[in-house]
């Protein structure tokens, strides 16, 4: 029987973490998701993962081999595995590699969650074919993957590209979880998407439907919903959403020079709803030089996959010795 290789890849999010099984051709064969949060530390967190990674393993055909592991998480340092200062984690530092390869018994690499996703989106995506492009992920927080020339930017400690802790006057009332005001994500993360709605609520007498929604339970997810009903509020919440990250683009142009910004993750699911805005502020904001000549796109790739299959591909660089399956 013929041998076939897979990797597994891993995208840890601020809420919850996917755990693909994907074969060298690059589809995702197997999937599991967990919450992130609710573990008692960072060991149980590592431990309930390799317990669902030995599960896809001992699905697979008998004589497969698995190459590795490939993790996407923010905060990561690529030179010494250990994920330093992650606002949106449960637990800020803690060395990941060392605790995956310890659990699960495979070579471990990891990356920030941004590149990942931008890694996958270059090589099966929306991104081919693209040689400069920014990947902005929308979720729990707010990464970026840039891409120059072709190369993904890394930075001394894979922390090139931190976007979303860039400070903008529009959110200078707005405290982030870095412990710091005017964040990009603190306007452009699912939560930020929430406290506009929730300011908008509190200021402005738009009915909306989402007045009869608990403020303490009220969801980005509720408000997509709200707005793809033409909800006059939540269309208004998107509408702020997008100017706030087209006016953060046009100053990320300024330094990479992109033909196009890719928007990632659950709250770019409400793209449609924020695009216009967007492209309005862009060309409003930017440098002359670069008006009218960037594209803005959301990823061809369901939700998690970009991430996913980008995470995947990491130990595929590296000869570390493969883990085969037994017969």
């Amino acid at each position: 029987m013929d041998e076939r290789k897979y990797t597994v890849g891993i995208d840890i999010g601020g809420t919850n973490t996917v755990i693909g099984m994907v074969a060298d051709t690059g589809s995702i064969v197997d999937c599991v998701k967990i919450p992130t949060v609710g573990h008692a530390s960072p060991e149980t967190f590592v431990g309930c993962i390799a317990a669902e990674i030995e599960k896809l393993v001992n699905r697979l055909p008998a004589q497969s081999i698995v190459a590795g592991i490939g993790v996407g998480v923010p905060c990561a340092n690529a030179e010494t595995g250990l994920v330093e200062g992650a606002a949106n984690l449960p637990w800020p530092n803690f060395p990941l590699v060392r605790l995956m390869e310890d659990a699960a018994g495979m070579p471990t690499f990891i990356t920030n969650d941004a590149n990942a996703a931008a890694i996958g989106e270059m090589t099966y995506g929306v991104a081919q074919g693209l040689d400069n492009f920014i990947m902005l992920t929308l979720g729990t927080g707010v990464g970026a993957g840039i891409v120059v020339d072709g190369h993904l930017l890394s930075g001394s400690r894979g922390y090139a590209g931190e976007l979303g802790h860039m400070v903008f006057p529009f959110a200078a009332d707005r405290m982030c979880a870095c412990g710091r005001r005017g964040c990009l994500q603190t306007v452009s993360s699912a939560g930020g998407v929430v406290e506009t709605a929730r300011r908008l609520l509190d200021s402005e007498a738009i009915p909306s439907s989402l007045r009869d929604i608990d403020r303490d339970a009220l969801s980005a997810r509720d408000i997509g919903r709200a707005a793809e009903k033409n909800d006059a509020l939540a269309l208004e919440v998107f509408r702020f959403t997008g100017d706030a990250i087209g006016t953060a683009c046009a100053s990320f142009a300024a330094f990479s020079d992109p033909d196009a910004i890719i928007l990632f993750g659950g709250v770019a699911g409400a793209a449609r709803f924020m695009v216009d805005a967007m492209r309005e502020a862009l060309e409003r904001e930017a440098l002359y030089v670069y008006k009218g000549r960037i594209r803005i796109l959301t990823s061809s790739l369901p939700e998690a996959d970009a991430a996913l299959l980008g995470a995947a591909s990491l130990p595929l660089h590296y000869e570390k010795k493969n883990v085969k399956k037994d017969e």
